[in-house]
């Protein structure tokens, strides 16, 4: 490894309530389910795990709540080794939850409870300053306020800092403040309710990502689960397939993808490389139940990476 990258998350950290069920219920109705995991998630804490888990010195802005949860996340960043100095317990507000229900085919539906998440404010950012800059990359993702995320985008792009947008959950953005953001990574229902475009194809994305680079974005990565990844800049448009694997529950995938793909990306490897390895890590994280318990380190990543480099030929089409 060239380099030991650091990367900070500023975003959010959940406790997951995950379900799996053969159907979901009616109004008025009560069904049983199949069985019940918890584990610990939020987008921006499975980011910084999944970053974690590949290698990278991690860093955690982020705010939990006054009971039960909130000591436990805390504690859960610690034990991984990432640094939660600034993490904060918010008193009076609850932590984030996220209960997720999972079908028998691996497809989730998330209903997420943002509670201390909507409290990290830019003065957040301002107090974290001096560690973000000494980071190569900060990642962001839309689980908590929008008013703080452009925020953090305007501080990276002060301070010539790579910044990753993941705008998940999706909704309309003022473009505007994400001119110039050096990655924003959807997936297709991410990018449809930025874009108003329907992404149902590679094409379906082409079209979308042509939209967000004329936003000013700079580069725009489209995850399509199975289909693997669309890689865009003003300059090319290229698909990437994914690697083959068997999927059990598909939650916290696109974590998995942003997490790593910082890492690669950071390492100094070359783009379409680090798309391509975030392609597989992200398929990897599919074949286990949960979120960043299903994660592999970088020792286990590294070995099916050069497993599927050997057996998998990559076709590309731009």
């Amino acid at each position: 490894m060239a380099k030991r990258p650091r990367i900070a998350v500023v975003g959010s950290a959940n406790i997951d309530l995950t379900t799996f069920t053969d159907q979901f219920p009616k109004p008025g109705e009560t069904i049983f389910g199949q069985k019940f995991d918890l584990g610990f998630g939020g987008k921006g804490a499975n980011q910084a795990v999944a970053a974690r888990l590949c290698g990278a010195d991690v860093f955690m802005v982020a705010r939990v709540g006054s009971d039960l949860f909130g000591p436990a996340m805390i504690e859960n960043f610690k034990k991984l080794g990432i640094d939660a100095s600034q993490v904060k317990q918010v008193p009076g507000l609850s932590s984030g939850v996220a209960p997720i229900f999972v079908d028998p085919h691996g497809q989730n539906r998330i209903l997420v409870v943002k509670g201390a998440n909507d409290a990290v404010k830019p003065a957040d950012v301002d107090a974290a300053a001096n560690m973000l800059k000494t980071t190569d990359c900060i990642v962001l993702q839309f689980e908590i306020p929008l008013e703080t995320v452009y925020y953090t985008v305007a501080f990276a792009r002060k301070h010539g800092i790579r910044c990753i947008l993941n705008p998940a959950p999706g909704q309309p953005v003022e473009m505007r403040a994400l001119a110039e953001l050096d990655y924003l990574v959807p997936n297709e229902s991410e990018a449809e309710s930025i874009t108003g475009i329907r992404v149902r194809s590679v094409e379906d994305a082409k079209k979308s990502a042509e939209k967000l680079l004329a936003g000013g974005i700079r580069r725009v990565i489209i995850t399509l689960g199975a289909n693997g990844s669309l890689l865009a800049g003003r300059d090319l448009k290229e698909h990437l397939p994914a690697f083959p694997v068997k999927a059990v529950d598909s939650t916290g995938a696109g974590d998995a993808f942003i997490g790593s793909f910082a890492v690669f990306l950071a390492e100094g490897l070359p783009e379409r490389e680090a798309v391509r390895r975030a392609n597989l890590y992200a398929g990897l994280s599919t074949t286990g139940v949960g979120t960043q318990k299903s994660f592999y380190d970088r020792e286990r990543f590294d070995a099916e990476w050069a497993a599927q480099s050997k057996t998998n030929s990559v076709s590309v089409s731009t």
